[in-house]
């Protein structure tokens, strides 16, 4: 029930902010690739993988992960990755402390393994109940999926999301809206 809370109060905070565009048009632009995406002020860098060594190495090294789910036609998902995945606090922060994987949505030659069973990239999208790109799967480190957010997030909206996961405050019956009302404190500071 407090993940429903969660997704319903996270996606009405998105719907303001922006929205998918499944309507974006044939234009060439570059493709999203699963490749680094530098941040030439920090030097930190965000590692791009594939699902299945994504998976393996969150576990290994006990890190939450991210699945962005996006289409080579997606307008909103170059934008997510021009002005958020490349924003300094956001990279610097999925850098360190997050195993990001990157997951075409549409390429059904490549294959994902999750929960014992094998997916395509499209059948592992709807398993995952993505609807519109870009989409952000959020996993903890054991691999169960904590939460899916919909849509374009801007940079700053993004980082406070990366800190409220990070900090687990989804555990401490926090909202995402009460979260960013506290600027980033999970923790409840008032004594009793």
């Amino acid at each position: 029930m407090k993940n429903i809370l969660f997704v319903i109060a996270l996606a009405m905070l998105i719907a303001i902010v922006g929205c998918s565009d499944n309507n974006a048009s044939d234009t060439k632009q570059k493709e999203v690739q699963a490749s680094t995406v530098a941040n030439e002020k920090s030097g930190d860098e965000v590692v791009w993988m594939n699902f299945d060594k994504g998976l393996a190495k969150a576990k290994e090294e006990n890190k939450n992960m991210i699945v962005d789910f996006y289409t080579d036609w997606c307008h909103w998902c170059k934008v997510m990755d021009e002005k958020t995945f490349q924003n300094e606090s956001v990279s610097e922060v999925l850098a360190d402390k997050f195993i990001t994987v990157r997951l075409n949505a549409e390429d059904g030659s490549k294959t994902a393994t999750y929960k014992g069973k094998t997916y395509t990239n499209i059948e592992l999208t709807r398993a995952f109940g993505v609807r519109g790109f870009p989409s952000i799967a959020f996993l903890d480190k054991q691999g169960e999926i904590i939460t899916l957010v919909p849509g374009y997030v801007p940079a700053e909206t993004f980082a406070y999301l990366l800190d409220y996961v990070e900090q687990e405050c989804y555990k401490k019956q926090m909202s995402f809206d009460e979260f960013m009302k506290k600027k980033g404190e999970c923790e409840d500071n008032t004594k009793t």
